[in-house]
């Protein structure tokens, strides 16, 4: 038997970041099978489904680097990488939801009550055996046993999640259904209709909740709890990855960094974790910066330039080299994308700017001759190295009769207007001898 998942999220808002590991587990389980990760779209709620909420979803996935295998193709397709295919949407399957009501009605199965469908629910307990949590056996409440037949069918002709979860889940041939614990609840309906259909219900593997830092259930209004924070906070997408992996799963040896190909060999339903997981963003940071350490140069380059056109910085005005040379001086800077401006915007502008504090404080009248001289050192150089430069600046101090440290803050002020950044002598390298100048003279028209 091939392995089918699926992760079938509501376009009701945000993709939480619990919704985000889950699909990464049926992914990851599809991956380790050679089966198949499906992707479905519950929208049958059309008064909150958006078609917004709908493009967080396969954004969020698409960055996650969660490719789904199936689903209408759309366009020039080229595969679901691109973006180009599925997903499937309830709201499209209608047709089959009320062949489906039909039959249960024509077998006694389900009955019309004031308007609406209801389902003729067992009288018995229903036991869930479930490859994480193990045989749950779920006992009629005694408001059930009074009533235990449930709606499928609203009275204004929609169908409920129960039906169509199931319906679907049974044509589209699931064969693993990977969920949140909270769903629990739900299976003893969902076996309950599988088995009125005449057919035996996919197996269950039911994963642990994320707990926010507090211990309760992570929800929306906790911090970190939408996918598209990571995104925006310049977080590498691997990181983020990893991080999900350990939320529910651990691989042998207590290790925390493990490469997705390692993920996909080692990952098993059985070695899911039974206990919740609590959601630590300081973890996550710590491992998003090991992640940006190790990084190869091209693939940093890739997420920097994305990171710095977000903040409306445009590399492209750039030759390429430049712009590779100043990216790597910040890379182990950074412990996310989002904090590279600090550390390379003076990079990619013409003009620094330098406030009046600034320049009352670091630049005063007095440091001009000195400045000067060093200036005039620097434009005297052929080569114009880190070495270099470090050693002119020094050259220049003991000529002056002060310390290195009398000219090292201003010159980092005049040539990027921050108090840190990357190593001096390399920025200044990198920035080049005719942008340095510059730079040099525009503080010392400030300094009076």
């Amino acid at each position: 038997m091939k392995v089918r998942v699926r992760f079938a999220p509501s376009p009701t808002g945000f993709l939480h970041i619990g919704g985000a590991r889950t699909a990464l587990f049926n992914w990851l389980y599809a991956r380790h099978t050679g089966g198949t990760f499906v992707l479905r779209i519950e929208d049958t709620d059309a008064a909150r489904n958006t078609q917004e909420a709908v493009e967080v979803i396969l954004n969020g996935l698409r960055w996650l680097g969660l490719d789904w295998d199936e689903g209408p193709i759309s366009g020039d397709a080229t595969g679901p990488s691109k973006g180009d295919r599925g997903p499937y949407f309830q709201s499209q399957r209608g047709e089959n939801y009320r062949r489906r009501v039909e039959a249960l009605l024509s077998r006694g199965l389900a009955y019309e009550h004031e308007g609406a469908v209801k389902f003729k629910m067992q009288r018995e307990p229903v036991v869930i055996p479930d490859l994480v949590v193990g045989n749950v056996t779920r006992e009629l409440t005694d408001r059930e046993k009074l009533d235990p037949d449930f709606v499928i069918v609203r009275s204004d002709g929609q169908p409920v999640f129960h039906l169509v979860n199931v319906i679907d889940d049974l044509e589209m041939g699931i064969t693993h259904v990977i969920r949140g614990e909270d769903h629990l609840t739900n299976s003893a309906k969902h076996i309950a209709l599988f088995k009125a259909f005449g057919v035996e219900p996919p197996k269950y593997a039911h994963i642990p909740l994320i707990l926010n830092p507090e211990g309760s259930k992570m929800s929306k209004r906790d911090k970190g709890a939408s996918l598209m924070t990571y995104l925006e906070e310049g977080y590498a997408p691997e990181a983020v990855v990893n991080y999900l992996c350990l939320l529910g799963w651990s691989p042998k040896g207590n290790r925390e960094k493990v490469p997705i190909k390692e993920v996909i060999e080692l990952f098993d339903l059985p070695q899911i974790l039974r206990h919740n997981a609590r959601f630590d963003l300081n973890k996550l940071h710590w491992l998003n910066g090991e992640y940006i350490k190790e990084m190869s140069a091209d693939r940093f380059h890739e997420l920097a330039v994305h990171a710095l056109a977000r903040v409306s910085i445009d590399t492209n005005k750039y030759d390429l080299e430049y712009v590779k040379t100043a990216l790597d001086t910040a890379k182990q800077k950074v412990k996310q994308f989002s904090e590279l401006p600090t550390f390379s915007d003076f990079y990619f502008k013409d003009e620094i700017e330098l406030d009046g504090e600034m320049i009352q404080k670091d630049f005063p009248s007095t440091l001009k001759p000195g400045f000067k001289k060093l200036r005039d050192a620097y434009a005297q150089l052929t080569k114009f190295d880190a070495d270099t430069l470090n050693n002119t600046l020094k050259a220049v101090a003991a000529e002056l009769g002060v310390s290195v440290g009398v000219l090292v803050h201003p010159v980092r002020l005049a040539c990027t207007g921050r108090t840190v950044g990357p190593s001096l002598y390399h920025l200044i390298e990198v920035l080049g001898k005719e942008r340095v100048l510059h730079r040099f003279d525009q503080a010392l028209t400030k300094m009076g």
